[in-house]
């Protein structure tokens, strides 16, 4: 399985951004995919993750801002990001879990500056 993330990009304060996620490959069912991120100096951390059927989970950081969706159809994942802050700064990963193995995309930068 591979990922392919895009959506990228440099916002100011309070600005939005839409990240995208196809997954191409040898899928046979995607059970979970999901978001990470990673800040300088910090350790990798959930953002959020949504399940085959639709069920979700976020980060407290990000609740009532970040969206998540997914397109079974298309295998892609949708992180729709509100309000953004300059802690929000981070390399964003996406994520899959198929048949109990992870695999991982490559990261996009989001930076959120004035």
């Amino acid at each position: 399985v591979q990922l392919q993330a895009s959506g990228g990009g440099s916002v100011q304060p309070g600005g939005s951004l839409r990240l995208s996620c196809a997954a191409s490959g040898s899928i046979f069912r995607i059970d979970v995919m999901g978001w990470y991120r990673q800040a300088p100096g910090k350790l990798r951390e959930l953002v959020a993750i949504i399940t085959n059927g639709g069920s979700t989970n976020y980060a407290d950081s990000v609740k009532g801002r970040f969206t998540i969706s997914r397109d079974n159809a298309k295998n892609t994942v949708y992180l729709r990001m509100n309000s953004l802050k300059v802690e929000d700064t981070a390399v964003y990963y996406c994520s899959s879990i198929s048949r109990g193995q992870v695999y991982w995309g490559q990261g996009t930068q989001v930076t959120v500056s004035s």
